[in-house]
Formats: C-alpha cells, sequence, structure tokens
C-alpha cells in the first residue's frame, strides 16, 4: 500500500541532522544542509569549462578534466553526505599520458585509506558518497578508482660470453620483453636482474650463457627473459654450433668439419620474441681467409654469418624510450675470424666487437644484455668476451610511485613518470 503526505515544512525537534525513515531506509540530512536526488546514481550538473589545474569537487557537479599539459589533483569534497555526488570526464583522452589524483578530502575512496588515481584514456567515473565503511563509490562498470595504475616494464637478461679462441663465435644477446600491467597498492614486485655470461675456462671453449632476468609479483604475469646463448669455440660438435638462448650465440667453422651454426633465439619461446638466432660460422680453408664465424644475434636482427674472409656482425638491438629518452639494449656479440680475414663488430646495444690476437677480448657493455664479442688467436690463448649484464626498469605515473624500493636501483622522473632502474635484483612496493 501507498500513502501520500503532503506538507509544507518538516522541522527537526533536536539534535544536528533530521532523519527520514525507518531503520533499512534511513535518509539523514545535516542541519543547514541542501539534499536533492536522493539515491541518486548519475544525475550531476556538469561544468563545462574544462578544468586544467587542481581544484575541490563540489557534490551534484560534472567535471570535464584536461591534463594535456600535467596531472591534475581533482580533491573531493569535505565532510560528505550520503548521497553526495561527483563526475569526472576525460577531456581529451590524456589520462593515461598524464593522470588525475583524486583526493579523498579524509574519506574513504571504495573502502580504502588512500587517493585514488585515474589513468586510462577517456576514462570516467561517477562517485557517490555512501557512508564511512565504504566513502565514495564508482557507480560506473570501470571501478578502478583506487590504488589501481599502469606499471610498464622492459625485462633484459644477461648477454651470452664470446667463444674463445682459436676462432671463437660472438656471444648472443639477453632475452628482451616489454609488458604494461595494472597494479594495485600494497603488493610487492620482485626484480631479478640476470648476470652476463662467464668467459670460457680453459680459454678456447665455447662462452657461457647469460642469466635471467625476471619481474614477478601477486596478481602479475610474470615476466621472465631467458639468458643470450654463448659464442661457439673450433672443434668438433657440438662446440662449434652457438649455445640457443634469448639470443642465440654465433657458429664457428673447423677443419674437415660440417660449418657450425648458430644458436637459436627465442629459447624458450614466447610471443613477441625475445631475440633472434646467431650467425653461422664457415671454414674457408684456412689461409689466407682464415675461418670466419658467426655473429650473436640481437633483440632486433639476426647475427650475421661468417662468408668468405668476414667474420659476421653482431645482431643489433632493440629500442625503448621507458625511461624518458630511446636507448637501444641487448645487441648481439661480434665474431672473430683466425688467423686472417676480419673480424666483426658487436651489434647496436652493447654488444661486445670481436678480435684477434693476444690482447683482450670485448665484453659486452655492462647492463645493455649485450653479448660478448667472439675473439680468435693461437689455441687455447685468450677467451671470448664476457657478457654484459641485464636490466630491468619500471615506469609508473608519479602521482602513483609509493617511494618503497629496495636493491641496486636508481629512481628517476621524465614528465609526470617515475622510472625505477635496476642493475642489481631488488623489489618495489606498489
Amino acid at each position: 500500500m501507498t500513502s501520500t503526505i503532503k506538507v509544507n515544512k518538516i522541522e527537526k525537534s533536536d539534535g544536528s541532522t533530521l532523519t527520514l525513515g525507518g531503520p533499512s531506509t534511513a535518509v539523514t540530512l545535516a542541519c543547514g544542509a541542501t539534499q536533492s536526488g536522493f539515491g541518486r546514481t548519475g544525475t550531476v550538473n556538469w561544468c563545462t569549462t574544462a578544468k586544467t589545474s587542481p581544484f575541490t569537487a563540489e557534490s551534484g557537479k560534472g567535471y570535464f578534466v584536461n591534463t594535456t599539459s600535467g596531472g591534475v589533483t581533482v580533491t573531493l569534497p569535505s565532510s560528505p553526505s550520503a548521497g553526495d555526488i561527483v563526475s569526472i570526464k576525460d577531456y581529451l583522452n590524456t589520462f593515461d599520458s598524464n593522470a588525475v589524483t583524486v583526493g579523498r578530502n579524509g574519506s574513504k575512496i571504495s573502502g580504502a585509506c588512500e587517493d585514488g588515481n585515474l589513468s586510462d584514456e577517456g576514462e570516467s567515473v561517477t562517485l557517490i558518497y555512501v557512508d564511512g565503511t565504504r566513502g565514495w563509490l564508482n557507480t560506473q562498470t570501470d571501478d578502478t578508482v583506487v590504488g589501481a595504475y599502469s606499471l610498464e616494464m622492459l625485462v633484459v637478461a644477461g648477454g651470452g660470453a664470446g667463444g674463445g679462441s682459436d676462432h671463437g663465435g660472438g656471444g648472443g644477446a639477453g632475452g628482451y620483453r616489454e609488458s604494461t600491467q595494472t597494479v594495485t597498492s600494497g603488493t610487492t614486485v620482485t626484480v631479478t636482474v640476470g648476470a652476463g655470461g662467464a668467459v670460457g675456462s680453459p680459454v678456447g671453449v665455447v662462452g657461457g650463457s647469460g642469466a635471467t632476468s625476471q619481474v614477478s609479483g601477486p596478481a602479475l604475469t610474470t615476466i621472465t627473459s631467458a639468458g643470450g646463448g654463448g659464442g661457439a669455440a673450433a672443434g668438433s660438435a657440438p662446440a662449434r654450433n652457438g649455445v640457443s638462448g634469448g639470443s642465440g650465440g654465433g657458429g664457428a667453422g673447423f677443419s674437415g668439419q660440417p660449418d657450425g651454426t648458430g644458436g637459436s633465439g627465442n629459447t624458450p619461446p614466447v610471443s613477441p620474441p625475445q631475440g633472434n638466432d646467431g650467425g653461422d660460422g664457415y671454414y674457408s680453408g684456412g689461409s689466407p681467409n682464415g675461418y670466419p664465424t658467426g655473429g650473436g644475434g640481437g633483440a632486433g636482427a639476426v647475427g650475421g654469418d661468417g662468408s668468405g674472409s668476414n667474420a659476421g656482425a653482431g645482431g643489433a638491438g632493440s629500442a625503448s624510450s621507458i625511461t624518458g629518452a630511446s636507448v637501444t639494449r641487448a645487441g648481439g656479440g661480434g665474431g672473430s675470424s683466425y688467423p686472417n680475414g676480419s673480424n666483426a663488430s658487436g651489434g647496436a646495444g652493447g654488444g661486445g666487437d670481436g678480435t684477434r690476437g693476444s690482447g683482450p677480448a670485448n665484453a659486452g657493455t655492462a647492463n645493455t644484455g649485450g653479448g660478448g664479442g667472439g675473439h680468435s688467436g693461437p689455441p687455447g690463448t685468450v677467451a671470448g668476451g664476457a657478457g654484459g649484464s641485464g636490466v630491468v626498469i619500471l615506469s609508473m605515473p608519479t602521482a602513483n610511485f609509493s617511494g618503497t624500493t629496495s636493491g641496486t636501483v636508481a629512481t628517476s622522473t621524465s614528465g609526470s613518470k617515475t622510472i625505477l632502474t635496476y642493475t642489481g635484483s631488488g623489489t618495489y612496493t606498489t
């Protein structure tokens, strides 16, 4: 049964609030407050002049926010009452570049005592204050206002070492992988940085493979990059074949034997691929052409094959702008040739050049995952170059950066992003 009561005015008898209804249907109004749209779930009056700087929202209003020039903080009303409502909309689809921080102003958001974040392109939210337990709740489908943000990651493994005398192939670059995932506040991200491959011992043997780099944590898809494969050394099978890995090591030719093949890249396989194959070795008949070896594979290209009197170059690495500037990493090591012929350069992105003679071999560049250069010389004299160590880089909106890290990590900023560069293992608490 429905009853209708018509009155001009309701006055409270005492206290600071007026309560309408019973225990399960009550609506409470503060003295002096103006309330309309009880229990409404979406109706606001929109302010059609876009906001470009920090401001405090008013209940009952919607705001278009323009973050083209930088992030904006929207502070929610203080001391809200049940039914208060605020809407926020991305004006130019730039929240993914410059996020909006939703200041809670003393009230909870989705039950959490923390500010919210809007970092998705074109995002729109409608927040209604419910009570002291849950605070402000988003009534739209995408309920990601609080504690969730995008974490970009670059994971590069350690590069493989080059093969040693008397002729060795270039080491393969460490596996190279990128990912963007959503994280929530309060969880720990674990970072592992792989070491570069060790030189062969005794000298004149296949270079060691690099170690794995990884990012893992609760609710994250674990990203693992495999170490680069070591470069081959002259001799019978399997020594003349490059080792498989994130990128494969270069192969080596040998008198009276089939030419050694480069190791396979993208091992184990992932999509998109984390690296490329190493180049094949070539036996050209010894003097005067020598024994040109293959270059190690890089993240962006295969290693070059030994051919004629020329060793194969290391494969080029891949470029990333995760730090705010374009940097190329994970280049393959260059191949070598003995006793004649030309040595080859390492691939762009830290690959070591191939060498010949009694001098030291060229290592892959540290914290690039570059492969070590192959070495050629009198048998048993000099090993190939060591692989370059890996690196893990995390990037997130500065508005969401917790400041809680451990391990070997450098912190920097670029625009609206905070960047964590791990050159050794550690953690980040979101």
